[in-house]
């Protein structure tokens, strides 16, 4: 009978290594068309980068850090309505290859009723914003080291959106980034609102 019983422990173990490993995933496997994490804090493979969404949150424009968030929001989008509020996205993107390449600039927030935000852009006056413009040098990371996005605790550039109040109670939110190379991947991330 103990003979039997190491084989079935050693075949129990790896069952239960295999289900943690797929935790938290699906579609994660190279090549797919669609990625998808279940939660922030994953590391999501688009193209040849690395996307992990630090923290998503409710900003504050009453307090202190989160009114810095918010500098640089253009005149046309400062008022919020009632139904209405500011939404960070802090991203953290790894170029792990050895050449410089481009973030993706195609990312928004989707609710469960399909209702569709985009970011709002913020001016180079704020040093936390995330900028997909400027290629991440071969080995890099954004927010780069020795930044004011890097050196929070939360190390992420910001995405800013305004999201509606009905948007947050569709949960789960889902923030989704298109890859820029052909084959083109689309990444999605449930948000921990």
């Amino acid at each position: 009978m103990t003979r039997l019983r190491r084989p079935l422990a050693f075949l129990a173990l790896l069952v239960a290594l295999a289900a943690l490993s797929a935790c938290g995933t699906k579609g994660q496997h190279e090549g797919d068309r669609v990625v998808h994490v279940e939660t922030e804090g994953l590391y999501l493979d688009i193209g040849e980068l690395k996307y992990q969404v630090q923290v998503s949150r409710q900003l504050n424009p009453f307090d202190t850090q989160d009114k810095n968030y918010l500098e640089g929001v253009p005149e046309s989008e400062r008022e919020l309505s009632k139904e209405q509020v500011w939404f960070g996205v802090f991203l953290r993107v790894q170029n792990l290859t050895k050449e410089a390449l481009q973030p993706s600039g195609d990312i928004e927030i989707i609710d469960t009723q399909e209702d569709v935000f985009k970011p709002i852009p913020l001016a180079d006056t704020n040093h936390f914003a995330y900028r997909s413009e400027e290629p991440i040098p071969a080995g890099h990371l954004i927010p780069a080291p020795d930044t004011p996005a890097f050196d929070t605790p939360i190390q992420g550039n910001l995405i800013l959106f305004k999201l509606t109040l009905t948007a947050l109670d569709n949960r789960p939110l889902e923030l989704k980034i298109e890859g820029r190379k052909a084959p083109q991947q689309t990444g999605i991330v449930d948000l921990d609102v």
